[in-house]
């Protein structure tokens, strides 16, 4: 049972963080103190620690992860999907994990999260777009590493999860659970997480994030390869001289 504190935790820079979530990659999460944990069926808890357990030993062996991944970003007012496909890597480097996302279709684009800042490269207008989440980088880790490289039990300071049973996603015999994010800043954004985590290999197959509105996006993950060597120029933009680069501020 978790203890309880504070719902409360102060958000800097909310516009740009709705600004993150609408990539097709990963919104930004903003990080609140621990609730009490809901009272669910004994099997239902058994089976929520035994998924919790398995990427708690995942992540502390976590070097790199390399994927293929198709997103399908759904937007209600127009009743229309857009997907994307592409390569995503992540990676410890020192005490942090960092990310970087390689989309070839429908147009090429890039998006980078390293040393705190994410970065959003469009080569068809030649833009850098950049955002510092500053006191909520933490947050913003602790979204990006959603069942790749994250601890499992780690998700209870952020989120009530809920085990939702056994289910196949991608092929792949899986184990759902459902986030809700704790803070009331960031369920303004985000109402609630669906993570397909493989039985076997206790690394994401597939996550679906919902906002409020009706908007979703559904990504999906395959040819996972867990601490392998990642190319080289996986985490650098391929901007060119005449790149832009933009920081909204806040």
């Amino acid at each position: 049972m978790v203890s309880k504190f504070s719902r409360f935790q102060s958000s800097s820079r909310v516009h740009q963080m709705r600004a993150v979530l609408k990539t097709p990659l990963f919104g930004i999460l903003v990080v609140a103190w621990l609730l009490t944990a809901p009272a669910w069926p004994q099997s239902e808890s058994a089976g929520l620690d035994h998924v919790l357990t398995q990427m708690d030993g995942v992540a502390r062996n976590f070097r790199t992860t390399e994927a293929s991944v198709v997103t399908d970003q759904y937007q209600k007012v127009i009743d229309e999907t857009e997907t994307q496909n592409g390569k995503i890597y992540f990676r410890r480097e020192g005490g942090e994990i960092q990310m970087a996302a390689d989309f070839a279709e429908p147009d090429k684009k890039y998006v980078i999260y390293s040393g705190g800042k994410v970065q959003v490269y469009q080569p068809k207008i030649d833009q850098v777009n950049e955002y510092n989440p500053g006191k909520s980088r933490g947050d913003v880790e602790s979204f990006l590493v959603l069942g790749f490289g994250g601890g499992g039990h780690d998700l209870l300071k952020s989120y009530d999860v809920k085990f939702l049973g056994s289910e196949t996603a991608n092929g792949v015999a899986t184990e759902k659970l459902e986030l809700i994010p704790k803070s009331i800043h960031l369920r303004n954004n985000i109402a609630r997480i669906w993570l397909w985590i493989d039985s076997v290999k206790g690394v994401l197959v597939q996550q679906q994030l919902f906002e409020p509105g009706g908007d979703y996006r559904l990504a999906k993950y395959s040819d996972i390869r867990i601490n392998q060597k990642l190319p080289d120029n996986a985490f650098k933009l391929k901007t060119t001289g005449k790149t832009k680069f933009i920081s909204p501020q806040g």
